[in-house]
């Protein structure tokens, strides 16, 4: 055996080592959930409310409050996204201006949670006066997932094949009719990844949206703009806190389990869209 092929047989065996461990760190996390959670899931469980603070009944306006935060989230973030990916790839020209936009739309992933949430609530809560409020909620996590959105949908449309493009022009089409006519219908499948991908990680965000979106008890559904919703992420916070109570660490598992199948549904419609609608090029 030479030593080149001894390096790389290391490597791929190291890989396959690191690959294995993740997958057994998830294993054991879907596991424990599902072992712990299991017990509690019920009909009257998904579609009883809370009651007792949430000792008793189940999670039904739980999982509608999140479900509102969620699609609210994308539908205030996809508009804003699409825009900024059409205006970098087809209005900005200078390769250090759209650097530097790209730099800055991906910096906002490395902005820790908790400051969206402060930040967001002294602007959406405070100086627009929302309040703590299902639109305050909505509003920061779009923010929070509009470099997802951006990313996803820049990827497909950069990916577009040039002579696209290039027909489109000798067809005299002007700049508002090819992202009509060419390049929206060609990275369709890149909107819908994004906007899929941005809903599950805002399923899981828990600390910008407690203090400014949620409530624990005493609410159902928003009956106004100015409302707060009850949530899975903020259910399951309160409750893991009763940590001498059976009960209620049992409940909180069961949500647990249902937030997270709730991620999985949207990762499996992510890959099955996803493998479902390419580009014509690619067929």
């Amino acid at each position: 055996m030479t030593r080149r092929l001894f390096k790389e047989q290391t490597i791929l065996f190291a890989l396959y080592g690191f690959t294995i461990c993740g997958c057994l760190v998830l294993a054991v996390i879907l596991a424990t959930v599902f072992i712990k959670g299991s017990p509690a899931i019920s009909g009257a469980f998904l579609f009883e409310e809370s009651r007792n603070f949430g000792l008793e009944g189940g999670i039904f306006y739980q999982i509608v409050g999140t479900l509102i935060l969620m699609a609210g989230a994308a539908l205030v973030c996809l508009p804003v996204a699409l825009g900024s990916v059409l205006f970098q790839t087809e209005f900005l020209h200078s390769p250090q201006i759209k650097k530097l936009f790209r730099l800055l739309i991906y910096s906002l992933n490395a902005v820790p949670t908790i400051i969206f949430g402060l930040i967001g609530y002294l602007f959406f809560g405070v100086f627009l006066e929302a309040g703590v409020s299902w639109v305050t909620g909505v509003l920061i996590l779009a923010v929070m997932i509009l470099p997802t959105l951006h990313v996803s949908i820049h990827e497909a449309v950069e990916s577009i094949p040039k002579h696209y493009r290039e027909a489109a022009l000798a067809l005299g089409l002007s700049p508002g009719q090819q992202m009509r006519a060419v390049i929206l219908p060609q990275s369709l499948h890149g909107i819908v990844t994004g906007t899929l991908l941005g809903l599950a990680r805002a399923a899981g965000e828990t600390a910008a949206i407690m203090f400014t979106a949620t409530a624990f008890s005493g609410v159902k559904l928003p009956q106004s703009w100015t409302e707060p919703v009850t949530t899975l992420q903020t259910h399951i916070l309160v409750l893991a806190q009763e940590a001498t109570n059976p009960l209620a660490l049992t409940n909180a598992w069961g949500a647990g389990l249902v937030l997270l199948m709730i991620v999985f549904v949207l990762i499996a419609v992510t890959l099955w869209i996803r493998s479902g609608l390419q580009m014509e090029a690619q067929r």
